[in-house]
Parts: C-alpha cells; sequence; structure tokens
C-alpha cells in the first residue's frame, strides 16, 4: 500500500498559531493592539481572508477582542492570570511583602541567569533603555517624590530582564505578578530610600546586574539579582522590627496609663 500523504494544515490554522506564538513570547502583550489587518497580511504574507479567519479563531478562544471604534486588541485579561483571591489579599497586607521577596528571589535569580545566556541585541538594547528610565527616576529631583513612577521604573527593569531570558512560563508568571510586584516595590522604596545613599546603592546594584547580563556572565548575573533582592529584604526585616519595637512601646505606655491595649 501507498504510504498515506501528510495532510497539510490550512493556511488559517498556521497563521493561528503564529499569532499565539507572537502572544506567548511577549510580543503582543494584554491590552496592545493588533497591526492592521493589512500589514499583519503583507508581514505574513498572506489573503486577508484567512488572516481574517484566524482573527475570529482566537476571538472565539477568549485571546482576542474588538473594541467599539474598530481594531482588534489582545484580550485585557491574559493579564488577570494571577489575579485569583488569594494573590488579591497579598497586595493588600503589608506582613507578606517577605514572602514576595523571596518569590522573586527565587524566579528572578534564574531570570537573569538565562538572560545572561540568551539576550539578543534587541533585548540589551531594551535592557538598557529601561535602566536609563530607571536611573532618570532615581535621579531627576522632579521624579523622586513620585513613589509610584519610580515602583514602575524597577519592575519595568527587572520584567525586561524576565524577557531577554525567553522562557515563557517564566515571564508570564512574572508579568502576571506584575501589580503585586509593583506595589511590593513602592512600599520597599519607601522605606529603603530613608536610609543614608540608598538610590545610588540601588542604582549600582542595578547597573552591576546590567552590565553582567550583557556581557554574558551568567552566575555573576545569578548572584548579583540575589544580592539585590537581600538588600531589599534586609531593609524591610529592619523596618518591621521597627514597627514591632513601636507598637511593644505603646502597648506598654497604654498599660501604665491603665488603658487596654490594642
Amino acid at each position: 500500500m501507498p504510504p498515506s500523504s501528510l495532510r497539510q494544515p490550512r493556511l488559517a490554522d498556521v497563521i493561528t498559531q503564529r499569532l499565539e506564538t507572537l502572544i506567548l513570547e511577549g510580543s503582543l502583550k494584554a491590552g496592545h493592539r493588533l497591526p492592521s489587518e493589512r500589514e499583519l497580511a503583507e508581514r505574513f504574507g498572506v489573503s486577508r481572508p484567512s488572516l481574517r479567519e484566524a482573527i475570529q479563531k482566537l476571538s472565539a478562544r477568549g485571546l482576542l477582542t474588538s473594541r467599539q471604534g474598530g481594531g482588534t486588541y489582545v484580550n485585557e485579561r491574559l493579564s488577570d492570570s494571577y489575579g485569583d483571591p488569594i494573590l488579591e489579599m497579598l497586595s493588600r497586607h503589608d506582613e507578606f511583602y517577605l514572602d514576595v521577596l523571596e518569590f522573586r528571589d527565587a524566579m528572578e535569580g534564574i531570570t537573569a541567569y538565562h538572560a545572561a545566556m540568551r539576550a539578543t541585541p534587541a533585548d540589551k538594547e531594551m535592557l538598557q533603555q529601561r535602566f536609563q528610565a530607571l536611573r532618570d527616576s532615581y535621579t531627576d529631583p522632579g521624579q523622586q517624590s513620585d513613589a509610584l513612577r519610580e515602583a514602575k521604573a524597577d519592575a519595568a527593569f527587572h520584567l525586561a530582564i524576565a524577557e531577554a531570558a525567553h522562557n515563557v512560563l517564566m515571564l508570564h508568571t512574572i508579568r502576571g505578578l506584575f501589580q503585586l510586584l509593583e506595589k511590593s516595590i513602592v512600599a520597599n522604596l519607601a522605606h529603603l530610600f530613608e536610609r543614608p545613599n540608598a538610590r545610588s546603592l540601588l542604582m549600582d546594584q542595578h547597573r552591576a546586574l546590567l552590565e553582567a547580563i550583557l556581557e554574558g556572565r551568567a552566575e555573576d548575573a545569578r548572584h548579583l539579582a540575589h544580592e539585590h533582592l537581600g538588600y531589599v529584604k534586609e531593609g524591610l526585616m529592619e523596618m518591621q522590627r521597627a514597627e514591632f519595637r513601636a507598637q511593644r512601646a505603646e502597648r506598654r505606655t497604654q498599660l501604665l496609663k491603665g488603658t487596654p491595649p490594642r
């Protein structure tokens, strides 16, 4: 018997797979608008009807959505993959920031290692841009009073490292926790910046991490990521100890005054 012929995939299925790959690797992010049909068809070298069929399939799967006024977007709900009630509660309770930092330590050491091994020229250019934005947020007096802006720049730099690691599970795990991560950074920075020379020290840590990745020194990058987060963790623990001492002193004062401790 002659061997059975291999079934050729339909063009629309091939386009669907390519678009899914762009979403998985982070080239198309949640909430971002897709290029026009004409531009995408030219980029893929396909007909617009085939492209339209692929977009309809992805829309049916909940990956793409159309908005009033025109345009097709990556579904914003994809960024809520880690938005379960437990993580939402974590974001509201400061006492769990140490848990977040320990998770970051575990994840970001690995991503820094792989980024140093795998970063492309485009990745390195993006890392340098994000570092420049971070440096501006730390050194520009007009931005230093905006803790959220500093936190966004800090988190964006670390997210660029995850992107440069080229591991989609690591990337989407860190990206999915971005809002929780950002909130923890705001809290950490607010305390750390009370220390003398904290901004310059943090910038030195970020610069050393960037240089290790750009130069392909994977083990150094892993170590520097761990060292940086260790410094942040130490500062947070110091803040918590100070709060505990203040609470203890307040309870003693209340007892001396004869009022019930809170």
